[in-house]
């Protein structure tokens, strides 16, 4: 049985997430150059994609456990890198944990690991060819868990993909495809932050990795089965 917890419509929940989203870019030098911005809309919009995942999951009881375990632990990663320097190896490790928990999810429906093995062969020909073109730059202290975040984060990717093509021609399509996305953008998120930080500095570069950031965790969130409304028949 799911624990108790008020639930809000999901269009409030979209925008409320919206809305703390952009405050937290906004944070920025290149907008309201106001850092405390930071610490209270960061996590709190993480928070509401947790409130908008929380009663979903139907009959998905195991997934949605390890999915809601994946949020919560991006949630730390998220309060880790709100200090950009002590805080990047938990944060690295908090993420690294949350993508672990988003595999075991999506293993719990019926794809075994790795059972489709296309997305596995594309997204590993990308992590490599980031890898390769950012490792000059990332310190010897950072590399191996550097290499062990991408292997996780690529094959969580590669899984959602998975899924989507295991879900074509079944109800759950569009919820698949969603998660598909949620990957990919996941997958650019990352992409661009390690650039951020061990290539150069990137334009605007908390718009794009944030954006990506909170799309992809509400896309992954939307995998799970919408809660049945009162007098719906299951």
């Amino acid at each position: 049985m799911m624990p108790r917890m008020r639930k809000w419509p999901a269009p409030l929940l979209a925008a409320a997430t919206s809305v703390c989203a952009v405050l937290t870019m906004l944070a920025a030098p290149w907008g309201l150059d106001a850092p405390w911005l930071n610490f209270i809309f960061k996590p709190l919009t993480t928070l509401l994609i947790i409130a908008y995942a929380w009663p979903r999951g139907g009959s998905h009881t195991v997934p949605r456990r390890w999915l809601l375990a994946g949020l919560w632990l991006s949630l730390c990663g998220d309060v880790a890198l709100l200090w950009p320097q002590r805080g990047f190896l938990p944060g690295l490790v908090s993420f690294l944990l949350a993508h672990l928990a988003y595999l075991v999810a999506f293993t719990r429906d019926g794809l075994r690991f790795a059972a489709r093995p296309l997305p596995f062969v594309l997204y590993g020909a990308l992590a490599a060819i980031i890898l390769w073109l950012l490792w000059p730059g990332v310190p010897a202290a950072l590399r191996i868990p550097v290499l062990a975040y991408v292997l996780c984060l690529a094959s969580m990717a590669a899984q959602a993909a998975g899924l989507a093509l295991q879900s074509r021609g079944t109800p759950g399509q569009r919820r698949g495809a969603v998660l598909a996305l949620g990957g990919a953008l996941f997958m650019a998120s990352d992409a661009l932050l390690a650039t951020n930080r061990f290539a150069g500095p990137l334009p605007l570069s908390g718009l794009w990795i944030l954006s990506s950031y909170w799309l992809a965790q509400w896309c992954i969130a939307s995998w799970l089965e919408p809660a049945q409304r009162p007098g719906k028949p299951s």
